[in-house]
């Protein structure tokens, strides 16, 4: 079963009942999940961006936008408008398929993994968490890698509060640490 179909058949029933929520529009769900790698060796070479897209490209099956900078910061040689990075939003369909790998295949592969750590969430609801190399994804090739790179996750929610969307997560299969 997909985890969208197991989350609309039973796990919103379950949040509803144990979360103690009436109206049905109230159940937390996941809205999205933004991928975000940035670089500072962009600004010296600048045809990392477009393996760096590739790699983010396969890992999730979506076309990255690159990132520019929003303001000039001379310390770093850093001008307003230079790439600097790229970025995928995922919704729908491909982000369930997305935190399906992500929890059963690329996180388990993750050196020394003993669990994620509660203290992602923003007091908004949503996690973040940061990934140190692309190499836990199964669909990149480690031999083929110039470079490697990390690349930082976000799953937001439509929960109101952390706890609710800690709930949702663990219903979902996010390995926390106890």
């Amino acid at each position: 079963m997909l985890l969208q179909d197991k989350y609309n058949k039973e796990i919103k029933a379950n949040l509803k009942k144990s979360l103690g929520i009436e109206n049905d529009m109230l159940i937390p769900k996941m809205e999205k999940i933004v991928l975000n790698c940035t670089t500072g060796e962009a600004l010296q070479n600048p045809k990392m961006l477009d393996t760096i897209a590739a790699e983010i490209s396969t890992i999730t099956g979506q076309k990255p936008v690159i990132t520019k900078a929003r303001k000039s910061i001379a310390g770093f040689k850093l001008r307003e408008g230079q790439p600097l990075g790229v970025s995928v939003t995922l919704r729908g369909k491909r982000m369930y398929e997305f935190f399906n790998r992500l929890v059963n295949v690329a996180l388990p592969r993750t050196r020394d993994f003993k669990g994620l750590s509660k203290k992602g969430f923003d007091k908004s609801g949503n996690y973040s968490l940061g990934i140190n190399e692309q190499i836990i994804f199964p669909e990149i090739v480690p031999e083929k890698i110039e470079k490697s790179h990390g690349l930082s996750i976000t799953v937001v929610t439509s929960a109101k509060t952390d706890d609710h969307a800690l709930e949702l997560l663990k219903a979902l299969g996010f390995p926390f640490r106890n």
